[in-house]
């Protein structure tokens, strides 16, 4: 290898397969950050609907079973990536999650290169804390990204992760997608009739996949409040990924407030940011804490009035009273008072809240800040391991 390539990151990442989601989606946008700054780098998973814009991107995909949480396949894996990075000269393995970081780790022990992991989220410890030891595979890269405080504040609390260990890289938002100047009155229009919203009314939009910490349950319990105003729709958003129980126990709730003509069900839309701007008031009702809570930064940044749990990755993205509003996680009747507060808010008052809502992202949650924060990492690795 020759000594030019030696002091360059040459990245690897890992991740379970590459499907819709924001772990994926923070993987492609590293991968193109780091494509633009002209350093080599790679992507392993086990395939999915968005391989294609690594094809795009001409970033090479390698295809591993990495979902695989059999202990067999994933020592097999190990000497798959063990020759991957000898064959591509990695110097530095990115793990994105639990089965393919364990692979990463031992891969990156046979070869002695540098492992690190991003924390994306907490995970559920099992009965007598059984899966701690597997998922503190998480906290044994040399760097651990975390995507927000509340991620910060678990893994040192949980797994005693040393705070000079930690480096936090908020997830981001796409602001050239989220931004209301590039939907045009055609898309809007094209929006608001393909789901038959209604133009004379405020329209509440909850986006998350139907499941009873997602909170929908708990936004009706709030909106039958306020059922006697009578100047709101609300749309809830999401597939309930076969949860029809679910499902059907949302629409009983919602007929036995008699509130029927209230809310519009959409299982899935290929235009958040339309059907964002189609909307007023974007609530996100976690019961638990979100890793970092992507649907609210969007509706900042989208500069709409957002309404969010006071608990997870909210408390970092919206401040409370200036770009939006915290509500009490759980709590009907505070849900309650935090939209009636949005819909009484004056022309005025909306459009101070909207632009320091779309400064605040800009400022701080961009996929610029989010890409260069992360490749300094790579750079620090690198840089440490010719010093010393």
């Amino acid at each position: 290898m020759s000594k030019d390539r030696v002091n360059k990151p040459i990245i690897l990442q890992v991740l379970p397969e590459l499907g819709q989601g924001g772990v994926e989606l923070g993987t492609i946008q590293i991968a193109e950050a780091l494509k633009d700054k002209g350093i080599e780098n790679y992507v392993a998973s086990a395939g999915g609907r968005l391989e294609y814009q690594l094809e795009r991107l001409g970033i090479e995909h390698i295809k591993l079973p990495l979902k695989s949480k059999n202990p067999f396949t994933i020592i097999k894996n190990s000497y798959r990536l063990a020759e991957i990075i000898k064959k591509k000269h990695i110097n530095i393995i990115h793990a994105r999650s639990r089965a393919p970081a364990w692979s990463a780790y031992l891969a990156a022990k046979k070869t002695d290169i540098h492992f690190i992991t991003t924390f994306h989220g907490t995970y559920g410890l099992g009965p007598c804390k059984i899966k701690k030891i597997y998922n503190k595979i998480m906290t044994l890269g040399e760097k651990v990204i975390v995507i927000s405080s509340h991620i910060k504040k678990h893994i040192m609390e949980t797994y005693q992760v040393p705070e000079n260990k930690i480096e936090f890289i908020h997830r981001c938002v796409d602001i050239e997608k989220f931004n209301p100047n590039i939907i045009t009155a055609e898309r809007l229009k094209s929006t608001i009739e393909q789901y038959d919203l209604p133009t004379d009314k405020k329209i509440i939009l909850l986006i998350g996949r139907l499941t009873r910490w997602k909170g929908q349950e708990l936004l009706i319990d709030a909106l039958a409040k306020l059922k006697e105003r009578n100047d709101f729709h609300c749309i809830l958003t999401g597939d309930d990924q076969g949860r029809t129980k679910y499902t059907k126990g949302l629409i009983d709730k919602i007929k036995q407030y008699q509130m029927n003509n209230y809310y519009t069900f959409i299982r899935h839309t290929d235009d958040v940011p339309a059907l964002m701007k189609a909307c007023d008031i974007i609530i996100s009702a976690s019961l638990d804490p979100e890793a970092f809570g992507r649907i609210a930064a969007e509706g900042e940044a989208m500069g709409k009035l957002v309404i969010a749990s006071n608990i997870g990755g909210s408390l970092d993205n919206i401040k409370d009273g200036i770009t939006g509003r915290h509500f009490i996680a759980g709590d009907a009747t505070d849900l309650a008072n935090k939209i009636e507060w949005a819909l009484d808010l004056s022309e005025a008052e909306q459009q101070k809240i909207s632009q320091a809502a779309q400064n605040f992202i800009k400022e701080n949650f961009t996929k610029q800040i989010m890409c260069d924060k992360t490749l300094k990492v790579y750079h620090q690795l690198i840089n440490d391991n010719i010093t010393n």
